[in-house]
């Protein structure tokens, strides 16, 4: 019996793509300039027994499988290999529990971040991981990538809220991890294994998730500073103080142009560095009048504080445009997100500048400041060979500098395809082995998402 055959076997007609013209369309995530194979057939299961029957026909056939959630992501980790099965997720969208005693939600992994966030809103709760992406990604990619967003600096990253998971293993078995009280340290961490695991050592189907109180709205104070030193000393001031924004950002002058080009937001052309922090404490005036105080004092030209959530949203609206305004400036763009200690992250921004000046590229940074989380954006013509090549050497430089500041390859976004050959660099030999071994125990045929990671 054949792969196709097979599938039928368990699952619905429905869940089953066989359409090279539909299947094609789910061999990428957003980085389409990834490498990426052609796809022998996308499922689309509904249940916890669609996908154990699935991971038992590919172990039997010895066929790759490659989880996909919402494909929002940027590494390329949800890119398809030739003649796999991707398993695609996003069916699997319920909310099954939110549990405000316990302060839990348990859900599938197709469920939307925003679509969570605004059903536990009503019980006076957050989940606080926000990826830019918060409308479109699934909390199944988040957990599989380690995903962040703006409000890490206060609120932590997607790890921290991961209590306890179902797994379906390779062979089809349903592994159950961690707990869903508030203490728990029975064992080894399995689950926290699986965050940030890009679907290679199992398919998550089921999450616990930690809540929070809803905070109070936040307010947002915007800074104009004359150069990127001045701006990340705020930032360093701002965190030796003991304040705890809700959200600090940063963008360079390559982003501000973009946007002032696109919007016409009209930022001083002299401006070379904007930060914007948020505070949603009960007095977020006073807040952001001492924040304001020690960015004029860091040599900001312009502090402007908001008053309101309208003026807020307002004042953050070029950071949301960041994005967006640089896709504009070329055919493509690769977003990377090293991640360096914040005291070194005014290196880590005029050192993109130089790099950006070397290869005659436009490449525009926005931070999540406030943990040292760089995005640096690089603009390209992908069918221009040179110029495609020009922009990988960048990107791999953007990286070796990250290193070389004490940093990570990537803060939130994950290795997929676009960074492997960078891990080694970053973990070592010894390490490099002992991520093998794990590999080895929970995929011993190496058919979950082959070419990823390692």
């Amino acid at each position: 019996m054949d792969l196709i055959a097979r599938l039928r076997a368990g699952l619905p007609g429905e869940a089953i793509l066989t359409d090279p013209d539909v299947t094609g369309a789910y061999a990428t995530d957003m980085a389409s300039f990834c490498a990426a194979g052609k796809p022998a057939v996308v499922v689309l299961p509904r249940t916890v027994e669609e996908v154990q029957h699935v991971l038992r026909t590919a172990t039997a056939l010895r066929v790759p499988v490659v989880p996909q959630g919402a494909r929002t992501g940027l590494s390329g980790a949800a890119n398809a290999s030739d003649g796999c099965i991707v398993l695609s997720l996003v069916k699997m969208d319920r909310i099954l529990e939110i549990n405000p005693v316990d302060r839990i939600a348990v859900v599938e992994p197709g469920v939307v971040n925003a679509a969570l966030s605004r059903a536990v809103g009503a019980h006076g709760l957050c989940y606080p991981p926000d990826p830019s992406s918060w409308e479109q990604c699934s909390l199944g990619g988040n957990i599989a990538t380690a995903s962040g967003g703006l409000c890490c600096v206060k609120y932590g990253v997607t790890a921290e809220y991961v209590l306890g998971l179902d797994v379906v293993l390779a062979d089809g078995r349903l592994l159950t991890t961690g707990r869903r009280t508030a203490k728990g340290v029975a064992g080894y961490d399995v689950t926290r294994l699986f965050v940030g695991s890009e679907g290679s050592l199992g398919v998550v189907v089921r999450a616990v998730l930690a809540l929070k109180p809803a905070p109070p709205e936040q307010l947002v104070l915007a800074a104009e500073f004359p150069s990127t030193a001045a701006a990340c000393a705020a930032v360093c001031e701002i965190m030796a103080r003991g304040h705890a924004p809700s959200l600090l950002e940063l963008m360079d002058r390559t982003s501000i142009r973009a946007v002032n080009d696109m919007a016409q937001m009209g930022l001083p052309e002299s401006t070379e560095a904007l930060l914007l922090a948020a505070f949603d404490t009960p007095d977020p005036a006073a807040d952001l009048a001492a924040v304001g105080a020690l960015c004029n004092a860091a040599g900001a030209t312009e502090v402007v504080p908001a008053e309101t959530a309208a003026e807020s949203d307002l004042l953050l609206q070029a950071r949301r445009l960041t994005l967006t305004a640089l896709e504009r400036v070329k055919s493509a763009t690769m977003i990377d997100d090293v991640c360096v200690p914040r005291s070194r992250l005014a290196e880590m921004i005029d050192g993109t500048a130089a790099i950006a000046e070397e290869y005659g590229l436009t490449i525009g940074v926005c931070a999540h400041a406030g943990d040292g989380n760089t995005h640096p954006t690089v603009c390209f013509d992908a069918a221009d060979p040179d110029e495609s090549r020009r922009a990988r050497a960048s990107f791999d430089d953007i990286m070796a500098l990250g290193l070389r500041l004490g940093g990570t390859i990537t803060g939130e976004h994950g290795v997929g395809v676009l960074k492997k050959e960078w891990l080694a660099r970053e973990l070592g030999p010894v390490g490099m082995e002992l991520q093998r071994g794990i590999k080895d125990v929970f995929d011993p045929l190496g058919i979950l998402n082959p070419g990823k990671l390692f």
